[in-house]
Order: C-alpha cells, then structure tokens, then sequence
C-alpha cells in the first residue's frame, strides 16, 4: 500500500510538472526543445499518410456500400464478430422482378421472354458486383483499415511517449536554471552582521550557520538536476529513436498500400469486364426484334441513345418481321425454309410447337393462318410457331 501512495504520488508530480512546463512554453515563458528537422519531416509524412487514408477508405466504403444504414449494420456486426447476413443487392432484386413479370405476362410472348433474359442478365451481373465487393473489401479496404488501427496507433502512442519525454526534458532544463540562478544569488549573500555588541556575536553565528546550510542546500539541489537532466536528457533520445524508427516504417506501409491499389484496379477491370459481356451476350439476344417491334418504340418517342463508334458491339442480325422480304417469297412461294429458333418457347396448346434456342427447324406457310405465325415441323413433330422467334435461313 505504502508503494503504491509513493508511485501515486510520484505520477501525479511528473503529471504536474508536465502541465506547468506546457502552459509556459504556450505563455512564452519556457524554452521548448525542438525536434531535429528529419523527425520533424516523418512526424507531418505520417500524418498525413493517416488523414488521406482515412478520406479514401471512407470514399471506398461508400462506393461499395451507398447506403449508409447497412454500412452502420455491417460495421455493428464486425464489432460483435457476427456473420453478416446474406442479402440481395439491388441488381439482384431487380433481375428477380423482371424474370417474375416476364412469367407472369406469359414466356411465350416476346415481351415476357425479353424480360426473363434481362432479369436473368441482371441477376449475373448483380453476382459479379457481389464478388468485386467482396474482393475490394479484402484486398484494399481491410489492409488500409489494418494501418489505421494498428499501425499508426502504435505511431501515436510513441508519439504521445515523446512528448511528455520532451516535456520532462525542458522541465528539467529549467529546474536546473532555476537552481543554478539560486545558488548564484546565494553565494552572494553577506551573513557577517557588524560587531561591537555582544548580541550581535550570537546573531552572526547563526547567520553564518544558516548561510552555510542554505549554500549546501542550494549545491544538492543543483547536483540532483544535473543528474536528472541527464536522466531525461538519454530517455528523450531513447524515445526519439524508436519513434523515428516507427515513422521511417511508413514508406513500407506506403509500397503495400500500393501493391492493394493494384489488386483494387484489377477488382474493378474484371467487375467492368464481366458486366460488359453480360450485356454484349444479352444484346445478341434482344437483337433479333422484329420489324414492328422497333417502329412502335420509335413512334412512341423514345430516343434510343447513340453508341459510340469507338466501342465494338456486335451487329445484330436483323428478325422476320411481317414485312420482310424473306417471308413474303416464304408465302408467295408456298414452299418451305429452314429457320433458327431465337429463343426457348412453350408451347400454349397442343396446335403449337415447343422451341429450343438456337435449333434448326423447317417451317412453311399455311394459307388462312395468322400472319404472326408459321407451320414448324421438327422430325415427326408438327405445330405453329411465332414468327417472333425466328430468323430465316439462306
């Protein structure tokens, strides 16, 4: 208990000490030991590697998360070190949307079919996003998120470390001064009072005395802040090495952050990638309306943005609409063709014919049938099929 009060005690006057010599050198009233030029250099470099790594790993996170109430979720859950429970993103849950509406408004319809293709295109590319999010977060997040936490508090704490070393130095400094102008001025004193009086020799064996205790008072003093400048003086030095040693560590952490920047690029080259071939394999799918499909979309005023001649898009090939060429010499010449099947149909009654993608058919044309449909045959099997579906071969 008695150890304890003594280190209490001791705490709280190095505390005090320290307080006194801050408010001073803010006053103007103390030297304040400055730290040499190279240390002063890494010092700003740190901090400033900590401040832009924090602005861009919260730009990060918002970017891979825009809604700051999951981001809050997500980050209560690492705290509490619990999976974060799967959930749809917003390309996922609109895939889902349109392959449902596109079942509901019918499959066989062309409409329908193209909404279950682009739901089915939204829902990989909503996979896609799910993987670059979850490769960004391991390869460039965590390991800037690592340094923050770790690293730079270790560089704070030393660096906390060395203030109060610096501190307890120019504390001692001016201890030492102070003892030294004390001595000084009491070296000077005269304690030999005027004799004639025999009060007087009693009066001026006492003040001799007491000038030579206060003489031998004031040398202690100065011999102990000598000694406890040169305390301070080797753990300032201490400190400032080892901080140094923390702060010139920095460029290190700067070629790994590097190393993640690179791995973040190629996350986001494949993501882009991905995506782009998505939609390059769902626009050859779509490509195929008919005729009539694309004059109704111009009449009804939608402008369709024009793509870039620098980007390599595949050409369409071009669908059996009910004015093609090709169909009309099918009926003018009562004959038969060869045809490719656009898209996967189901059959709605048993006067129809079920269609695989990309399957060769013969069809013809029957007199009297609906224009949007023709005569397919498939081997021994027989049915009408739409036009829709279809792209007449040579």
């Amino acid at each position: 208990m008695d150890f304890s009060v003594k280190r209490l005690a001791a705490d709280a006057g190095t505390f005090l000490s320290r307080a006194v010599q801050f408010t001073e050198e803010k006053l103007g009233q103390a030297e304040k030991t400055e730290l040499d030029a190279h240390l002063e250099n890494l010092l700003a470099r740190a901090e400033t590697t900590k401040q832009w790594t924090e602005r861009i790993m919260k730009q990060t996170e918002v970017l891979l998360q825009p809604n700051p109430n999951v981001r809050m979720e997500e980050f209560l859950y690492e705290k509490l070190d619990k999976k974060v429970p799967t959930r749809a993103n917003n390309r996922e849950l609109l895939g889902e949307s349109m392959i449902d509406s596109g079942h509901e408004i019918g499959p066989g319809t062309a409409y329908g079919s193209a909404l279950i293709k682009c739901g089915q295109a939204e829902k990989r590319v909503g996979g896609a996003e799910r993987e670059f999010i979850q490769s960004a977060a391991n390869s460039f997040l965590t390991p800037l998120r690592n340094f923050i936490e770790g690293d730079y508090k270790t560089i704070s704490r030393e660096r906390k470390l060395l203030q109060n070393k610096r501190l307890d130095l120019d504390a001692a400094k001016t201890r030492l001064k102070k003892a030294r102008v004390a001595d000084a001025r009491s070296a000077e004193l005269n304690s030999t009072p005027p004799l004639g009086e025999e009060y007087g020799a009693h009066f001026a064996y006492m003040l001799s005395f007491l000038h030579v205790k206060w003489l031998k008072m004031w040398a202690q003093e100065v011999t102990q802040a000598e000694t406890e400048l040169r305390v301070t003086q080797s753990e300032f030095d201490r400190q400032a090495e080892i901080a140094r040693l923390l702060l010139e560590g920095i460029g290190s952490t700067h070629a790994h952050h590097l190393r993640c920047l690179n791995d973040f690029v190629e996350a986001q080259s494949t993501y882009y990638a991905q995506c782009y071939q998505y939609m390059v394999d769902l626009q050859k799918q779509l490509g195929s309306f008919p005729s009539s499909f694309s004059s109704n979309n111009n009449q009804s005023g939608i402008s369709v943005p024009a793509v870039s001649p620098s980007v390599s898009l595949p050409a369409l090939a071009p669908a059996p609409g009910a004015g093609s060429p090709a169909l009309g010499e099918l009926r003018g010449s009562g004959g038969s063709r060869k045809a490719r099947v656009l898209y996967d149909y189901d059959a709605a009654s048993s006067s129809e014919l079920s269609l695989l993608a990309d399957e060769v058919i013969t069809v013809s044309s029957v007199p009297g049938m609906d224009s949007d449909w023709l005569m397919g045959e498939r081997g021994t099997q027989k049915g009408k099929v739409p036009i829709t579906y279809l792209e007449l071969l040579n």
